[in-house]
């Protein structure tokens, strides 16, 4: 009897043993579950939010369009995927200084995107980057392989190359008897070297002469501009950035002394200037925060993109200053924008 009573309770004991670790082993399961859950709801929060960092090189009318265009972007494609975008702005004041400054901070504080305006900031924030492989997205570049930004895994983003010819050709298209040229430029803007020396060739095989002028401040290309005032007949700026702070200043000056001023982007044909052929900066920049998010989303780092041009950008204001007749352009392009000069 007493042999059976203790099988009883060996019995009952194991049970109870066996109850136990079904229910530690529940708890286990359980709290594994609760925790792959919580894992699960961190990485959809994470992949559902974003910081991005945008770098302006310095201010002016072309850069401020390209900026808006991608803040408003970045606002739409938040309200209709549903997340949450935080950007915010950098200004490099154009100094290399700063914008390095810029580009450590913003990799120190774990942005994951980049967006530089213009070729200083774009080459300060690939090199700020580079540890980190975070995916740099620039805007407005005239030509990424000669400021050093193709072949670079984690870098991309659009240009808005200039097509030089088709602007000299707008140039004699309604001034068929020029016989100077200005070429009026900085000499430390990546983006004017390439169509300055298109220009160039251009106006050599014509057998037009030309006159070069640079500077790298804003007086210096105020006085570069007012030394054209009787020695040109015509006045080229590519997409410079330096020459574009002092857009207005330049186009008033050349204006009242009678000189056209052809330019390389629409905001100085707002500011002032006569007539550009070239990209929309407001398609520029909306194309560059899709592209951003893009690479955000799927993590896939595409070549850079050529903007298309061929929109002729006219100032009414100022061909009527100049007395030009501007219809020849109606056979230059595909559309011809009239606009006046902003306030």
């Amino acid at each position: 009897m007493k042999k059976f009573v203790a099988v009883l309770s060996a019995a009952a004991m194991m049970t109870s043993l066996a109850a136990c670790g079904s229910t530690a082993d529940t708890a286990a399961s359980s709290a594994e579950t609760t925790a792959s859950a919580a894992e699960s709801t961190a990485d959809t929060a994470a992949a559902d939010s974003y910081k991005v960092a945008i770098v302006q090189q310095l201010d002016h009318a072309s850069l401020d369009e390209i900026r808006v265009a991608i803040e408003k972007e970045l606002d739409a494609k938040a309200a209709e995927k549903g997340i949450t975008i935080e950007y915010k702005d950098f200004n490099g004041q154009n100094d290399a200084t700063t914008l390095n400054q810029i580009g450590t901070q913003v990799v120190a504080d774990g942005y994951d995107a980049i967006i530089p305006i213009a070729t200083l900031a774009a080459q300060c924030m690939t090199t700020a980057a580079e540890s980190t492989k975070t995916p740099v997205i620039y805007a407005a570049i005239s030509d990424p392989a000669a400021a050093g930004l193709t072949d670079i895994d984690y870098v991309t983003g659009t240009s808005d190359a200039l097509n030089t010819q088709s602007i000299m050709d707008m140039m004699f298209a309604v001034q068929p008897d020029i016989q100077t040229v200005g070429l009026l430029y900085s000499n430390s803007e990546a983006n004017s070297t390439t169509p300055i020396a298109e220009a160039k060739a251009y106006l050599d095989a014509k057998g037009i002469a030309y006159v070069e002028k640079t500077g790298n401040t804003n007086d210096e290309i105020m006085t570069a501009a007012s030394s054209m005032v009787g020695q040109v007949d015509a006045v080229f700026t590519p997409t410079d950035n330096v020459v574009m702070a002092a857009a207005a200043a330049v186009s008033e000056t050349l204006t009242k002394g009678g000189i056209p001023f052809y330019t390389g982007a629409d905001s100085f044909v707002t500011a002032g200037a006569f007539a550009t052929c070239g990209v929309n900066y407001t398609e520029l920049g909306t194309y560059t925060a899709d592209m951003a998010l893009d690479i955000l989303e799927t993590g896939v780092v595409p070549a850079y993109h050529v903007m298309d041009g061929g929109i002729i950008t006219v100032n009414t204001e100022t061909a009527a200053a100049l007395g030009i007749d501007y219809s020849a352009f109606n056979d230059l392009a595909g559309q011809v924008v009239e606009v006046t000069t902003a306030e």
